[in-house]
């Protein structure tokens, strides 16, 4: 049998070694010299996932993270010395590494949108939101529900209805959704969300453009109503501002103007509400916030340069501090499928649809 492993991780020697050391004694060399070098070796290219022993794998751990800790901060002051340096001789400083992100990395896709693109201006003159945003009609959604509903569905629905202006809830009932579609279409509704639930809790958004589509399918998920964020605003009847970021394929311009079809083109500014749809890595997160002004006095020694009519009784100056102030709900969405027209499962014509086998690549996006 070979020889025994300490449990406490520390280095050992294999009986080949072991055999090693022995010839070389015979041969005249020291065994303690080829030991200590041989253990100098294999410690070098130790790691904590190695060592056995709980204490000894932290310390370790712990001395490695602080190693380069120390490194990461002196290059940073390296870099900061060069930087001041070339600004005291008048020359341009180093140029900063931008890091690697999946983001920045992505697969080249041919479908981007360009800014000098012709052709996707004249797609946007003739498509089913050209009538809706060039502010021809005002926005009218009804939302809806799946058949069989939940108890946070309501609550979600509500929320909706404070975001979204000129928006409607009606009950499902057993009513088919085409025949949903026929009857808002005569009432001149421009849109139909319906939020459907599984297991009590809402996990898909279904919105019908009409009255030619398009259908757009998105999975819920990560859903927080406003009662459950800390410090949150309540929001006011004035139209929205609406942000999209992001959006940088035909398909997510396709799908941006869908989401900018559900609000009016006019925005009450006075209002200070705010809608972000944020694309990234084709998960769009959806947040409502307001705006916060808030007067903040400065002391007088930031004021120079600042003439004597700016600054108060005190001697301090007031300046305007803008802060951001969640109203909810928050929610992701994720988008499964997209189909000409409105709703029809069964004949219906697909624009795109997300497959399990079109994940080949984490750098690889489609909106």
């Amino acid at each position: 049998m070979g020889g025994k492993r300490k449990n406490h991780g520390e280095d050992i020697v294999s009986s080949g070694e072991e055999d090693n050391i022995k010839s070389d004694k015979n041969n005249g060399v020291d065994s303690g010299e080829k030991k200590k070098k041989i253990e100098n070796e294999r410690g070098r290219e130790l790691l904590p996932s190695m060592i056995k022993n709980k204490e000894k794998r932290s310390a370790v751990h712990a001395k490695l993270k602080h190693q380069k800790k120390l490194e990461k901060r002196k290059r940073a002051k390296a870099r900061d010395a060069a930087e001041k340096k070339a600004l005291e001789l008048g020359e341009e400083p180093p140029p900063k590494k931008i890091p690697r992100t999946i983001e920045n990395t992505r697969e080249f896709d041919e479908t981007v949108c360009k800014p000098d693109d012709e052709e996707l201006f004249a797609a946007n003159d003739v498509d089913e939101f050209s009538a809706i945003l060039k502010c021809g009609w005002t926005p009218k959604i009804l939302i809806t529900t799946s058949r069989f509903n939940s108890t946070r569905g309501p609550a979600f629905i509500s929320e909706l209805l404070s975001v979204i202006p000129n928006a409607h809830y009606y009950k499902r009932g057993t009513y088919d959704l085409k025949k949903i579609a026929e009857y808002a279409r005569n009432k001149n509704f421009t849109s139909i969300i319906v939020v459907h639930t599984n297991r009590r809790e809402p996990d898909a958004l279904l919105i019908i453009g009409l009255p030619d589509g398009p259908t757009a399918h998105f999975k819920l998920s990560k859903l927080v109503l406003r009662k459950d964020i800390k410090n949150h605003g309540n929001p006011t009847s004035h139209k929205p501002e609406l942000v999209l970021t992001n959006f940088t394929t035909r398909l997510g311009h396709r799908i941006g103007r869908l989401f900018q079809s559900l609000f009016p083109q006019d925005p009450n500014f006075y209002g200070r509400r705010v809608v972000t749809f944020h694309n990234q890595r084709d998960f769009i997160f959806f947040r409502h916030h307001r705006y916060i002004f808030e007067s903040k006095e400065s002391k007088q020694g930031d004021s120079k340069g600042k003439k004597g009519k700016d600054l108060n009784e005190n001697g301090s100056q007031e300046k305007m501090v803008a802060h951001l102030q969640e109203c909810g709900p928050r929610f992701t969405l994720k988008l499964i499928s997209l189909q000409h027209g409105t709703f029809d499962t069964k004949s219906g014509e697909y624009e795109w649809v997300h497959k399990p086998e079109m994940d080949t690549s984490r750098r690889r996006f489609f909106l």
